[in-house]
């Protein structure tokens, strides 16, 4: 979408220096690596890397100018923060959409399942209009407005993913982006530690809701007492979803032998016949979400059903199935975990591999005080379900070995992990690799893969 650097300052509330009639007509960024001919770099200053200093090499790969927060090299704008300037020129940019096409805005947030959701609902919504959504997980000050500033005269469906730390980010982020459909899939115990409890952490996630006008709509997880509660938080229609809600999960859901869920879909009285060609039963309940959210944006049940068929995992290492050339199958699930998800994925492998099969755990960070008990609970719930093994990495994680009793065993690390794998796997076993992101555990995938 052409903007000149006049507009751009306008929009940041910033400073232009060089020739302000100059005109991005390429993608904003923030790695130089992804620079291209005619794109924005934003130099935003971390912890251990500084934009600033890839100004250059951004220039030299075709970006037009940059935005800083000092004088740099080439064109750009000078702003006092360029994660805010981002976020100011994201919500022009967003504004100047709405005023002109058609575009609209589905955000979700939760404490588990938001990228499984966002990407079930942009696959959904992409055979009904051209549709942006967030590569992997950026739902958080970068990604969202990176994701708006991908949008351009022709996009018809905006899909939002939106995570929060702590109570006032989503808020910030609806700012941003005030969303025409609002999801809330859950409130749990991931963050806790952060929040301050689950009381806070369902005050965090309503702030998507609070964000809709009268002519919005708010998707609310009918089975999760404090979403269903948010009805009272919104000013928009409600729709409801769940085993409980007006577009309900009919039934049980059935796993086929690859381990891909099928199951019913009543909605209204109308009963779909439903599958999800993705690893777990949980996928069930996430179809769910997404053919409600899709029906508040127009898309027929009956059409959002008929498209989940080819909804493919597309963001990596989320239940990624991959086989070792000795046959052994590697579930990567390692991009985050928290005691919802983990749940999920063990009751997956349970089904995949009854009687046999391994999980891989880590640490679930940011628990809180409750972090002890969730990490014993997740090894009973691996015991109970009958998983063989369960290799729990790193002392954060020694709670899960005790609490799988005789299956558990503790590491050091992850080559001690791979280690204990590569003396006793063999053909048609299957292993489940799961962890916060900070164990960094998708090595171990990387491991198996590679020998």
């Amino acid at each position: 979408m052409r903007t000149t650097l006049a507009q751009v300052a306008a929009a940041t509330h910033g400073r232009v220096e060089g020739d302000d009639t100059l005109a991005v007509e390429g993608a904003v960024v923030i790695d130089s690596r992804r620079a291209a001919p005619g794109s924005l770099f934003v130099a935003i200053p971390g912890e251990r890397v500084d934009g600033h200093d890839f100004v250059q090499t951004a220039l030299e790969a075709g970006a037009v100018a940059t935005i800083a927060t000092r004088p740099v090299a080439g064109p750009h704008v000078i702003v006092q923060d360029p994660v805010t300037a981002m976020g100011r020129l994201a919500a022009d940019r967003l504004a100047a959409l709405r005023a002109d096409t058609d575009v609209d805005v589905v955000a979700v947030t939760g404490s588990q399942g938001k990228t499984s959701v966002k990407d079930l609902m942009a696959h959904i919504l992409a055979a009904h209009g051209a549709t942006v959504a967030p590569e992997g997980s950026f739902n958080n000050e970068l990604g969202v407005p990176l994701t708006v500033l991908r949008a351009d005269a022709g996009t018809r469906h905006l899909v939002l993913e939106m995570g929060a730390r702590g109570i006032g980010h989503i808020a910030s982020l609806c700012a941003i982006a005030p969303p025409d459909v609002a999801v809330v899939l859950n409130v749990g115990t991931a963050h806790a530690g952060e929040f301050g409890g689950l009381e806070r952490t369902a005050q965090a996630k309503g702030e998507l809701v609070e964000a809709l006008g009268p002519d919005g709509t708010a998707v609310l997880n009918a089975d999760d007492p404090r979403v269903a509660a948010m009805a009272s938080r919104t000013q928009g229609t409600v729709l409801t979803f769940g085993r409980a809600g007006r577009v309900r999960l009919a039934g049980d859901v059935v796993l086929d032998p690859s381990g891909h869920p099928h199951f019913r879909l009543e909605v209204d009285g109308t009963v779909l016949d439903a599958t999800v060609p993705q690893l777990g039963e949980h996928h069930a309940i996430n179809a769910v979400a997404a053919v409600a959210a899709t029906s508040a944006l127009g898309v027929p049940p009956a059409a959002a059903v008929e498209a989940l068929a080819t909804a493919r995992a597309t963001s990596p290492m989320r239940m990624e199935r991959h086989e070792t050339r000795g046959g052994v199958v590697v579930v990567n699930d390692a991009y985050n975990a928290n005691p919802e998800s983990m749940a999920a994925a063990l009751r997956a492998l349970a089904g995949l591999a009854p009687g046999r099969g391994t999980a891989v755990l880590g640490e679930m960070l940011e628990l809180g005080e409750e972090s002890p008990e969730q990490h014993h609970r997740i090894g009973r719930l691996a015991a109970d379900l009958g998983i063989a093994r369960v290799i729990a990495v790193g002392a954060g994680a020694a709670e899960i070995a005790r609490g799988a009793g005789p299956a558990g065993v503790l590491v050091d690390d992850v080559e001690s992990a791979v280690g204990e794998l590569s003396a006793s796997l063999n053909a048609g076993d299957v292993v489940l690799v799961k962890a916060s992101r900070g164990a960094r555990l998708e090595r171990v995938v990387e491991a198996l893969l590679r020998d």
